[in-house]
């Protein structure tokens, strides 16, 4: 389980630009479900994944993962059990190496270094079937350098990599906004099969209405730091893209756009 409490951001302290994001902002998600957020641009959708990932330090407030306090915890360390893809595919995978060196490096995640190669040739056969899942032929480009790879790809392997070891929750960041509409499509296919299979507990952030409305067993909108829609369940199942919009719109009129 996930647990905000109270938390409180400002950017820009003691300045004109000054700006309060979250004031004593709360949210609670459960094992095993799959929150797909939404909201406008600087509504705090992404801040609030940073807070969680540690990226970014809070003010106040607690972040509670499964009964420990992790707010001070950095965020190397919490990432050893938070897998994260970003929207930028360049984020998640190192371009000047192998396809083989990205995959041996997600496997050692959290796991100590020494002097053996940064390779486990034993676990080849273990990358090769974990990459034909992806149904894109990388398992037959294993020695290819990443930084060749669509950004499509490049995502997939991210994707992959990200869940490679066991981890308590997975953030996705907007991870299909920068891919052309079919490979997007199809990134969206594999997360919900890796999602189901690895049950993992996961928040997505996505500006796509209809893979909000599809994906997932829980639905928040985000507006000015705050959660207005909150739908789970049956409710969540029975959302459409038309009465995200209709809402999206509401707000549009309401702050003057």
């Amino acid at each position: 389980m996930l647990e905000l409490k109270n938390i409180c951001k400002n950017y820009n302290q003691g300045t004109v630009n000054e700006m309060c994001l979250f004031e004593n902002f709360c949210l609670t998600i459960g094992d095993g479900e799959f929150v797909s957020v939404v909201g406008s641009n600087g509504s705090g959708k992404t801040s609030m994944l940073n807070i969680i990932c540690g990226s970014i330090p809070v003010d106040s407030g607690q972040i509670i993962i499964g009964r420990k306090d992790i707010t001070r915890m950095p965020e190397h360390k919490r990432l050893r059990t938070i897998g994260r893809v970003y929207q930028n595919p360049a984020m998640g995978t190192c371009p000047n190496m192998t396809i083989l060196e990205n995959m041996a490096m997600a496997d050692t995640k959290g796991k100590s270094f020494n002097l053996r190669p940064g390779t486990d040739r034993k676990r080849i056969d273990y990358y090769r079937d974990s990459l034909k899942v992806l149904g894109l032929g990388l398992e037959d480009k294993l020695d290819v350098k990443v930084g060749v790879l669509s950004g499509g790809q490049r995502q997939a392997m991210a994707l992959l990599m990200s869940t490679m070891t066991p981890i308590e929750f997975l953030i996705l960041d907007e991870h299909t906004a920068a891919l052309d509409p079919k490979t997007a499509e199809t990134i969206m296919e594999l997360t919900g099969k890796i999602v189901e299979e690895k049950k993992l507990t996961t928040i997505m952030v996505t500006h796509n209405l209809r893979y909000a409305a599809e994906y997932g067993n829980r639905l928040l909108m985000m507006h000015q730091g705050k959660v207005i829609l909150d739908k789970s369940g049956d409710r969540k199942q029975e959302t459409r893209t038309e009465d995200l919009l209709s809402l999206f719109n509401e707000i549009s009129v309401e702050c003057g756009n």
